[in-house]
């Protein structure tokens, strides 16, 4: 069963930000469930969302709100890091 998603933050304003903040967090998702590593910049090219905000999605995927997955992070050089997400398939995350 899946729970509805909450997001929070010093300048998280509900009506305006939940609806987009929801959207990039399943296009994410949608993308990332394949378990194949991806960089940030590869992900945005292919969901057109900004890597900023895909970072902050990839880690609320680590949370047991949005579901305690697992993301994996790779160090590719000069800065450069690969990221894979692993999804709970336990059902001790609460958004599997």
């Amino acid at each position: 069963m899946q729970k509805e998603l909450v997001f929070d933050g010093s300048d998280y304003v509900h009506e305006q930000d939940s609806k987009r903040l929801k959207k990039q967090h399943y296009k994410v998702l949608n993308l990332m469930q394949d378990g194949k590593y991806r960089t940030l910049p590869e992900i945005s090219d292919l969901i057109h969302e900004p890597p900023a905000s895909i970072s902050a999605q990839l880690r609320h995927f680590r949370k047991k709100s949005f579901g305690s997955h697992i993301v994996n992070k790779k160090y590719l050089g000069n800065g450069l890091y690969s990221y894979q997400l692993i999804l709970n398939t336990n059902n001790n995350g609460e958004n599997n």
